[in-house]
């Protein structure tokens, strides 16, 4: 069973660039909050995970950018984990506005590192059960 999380947030003035929308990079943090909220509204919170001697190190990231943002517009940031291999998982996310309209399409590989050796171990049982 996939889990799907979603918060909303709202397109801020200094979130704008010279050409009227949203900054390219700005994107890459609002990705973040949807990925921080996701491990929190399922019970896995930053400290959760480091009392499991766990991490998680974004690998990679792949965004497609499919319409703009501007201020004021509602932002509604969708995630959930798509697949989960030995040392790595991949979570999808999309930007959707107050339109329904899809912003942004994006795919995160991210690595559980052991928060005291910082070596690569294997994704928890806790998060392979919600793929």
């Amino acid at each position: 069973m996939t889990t799907k999380t979603q918060i909303e947030i709202l397109v801020r003035s200094t979130e704008i660039d010279v050409n009227g929308h949203v900054n390219n990079a700005k994107y890459l943090e609002y990705l973040e909050w949807g990925r921080e909220d996701w491990y929190e509204q399922l019970g896995l919170d930053y400290q959760t995970l480091k009392d499991m001697d766990i991490v998680t190190v974004v690998a990679h990231i792949s965004a497609d950018y499919k319409a703009e943002a501007i201020q004021n517009d509602r932002l509604r940031i969708i995630t959930w984990l798509d697949s989960v291999r030995n040392t790595s998982m991949t979570m999808k996310q999309t930007i959707n506005n107050q339109h329904d309209v899809v912003v942004l399409e994006a795919t995160v590989v991210i690595v559980t590192v052991s928060a005291s050796s910082h070596e690569k171990i294997r994704v928890p049982d806790q998060i392979r059960s919600l793929v």
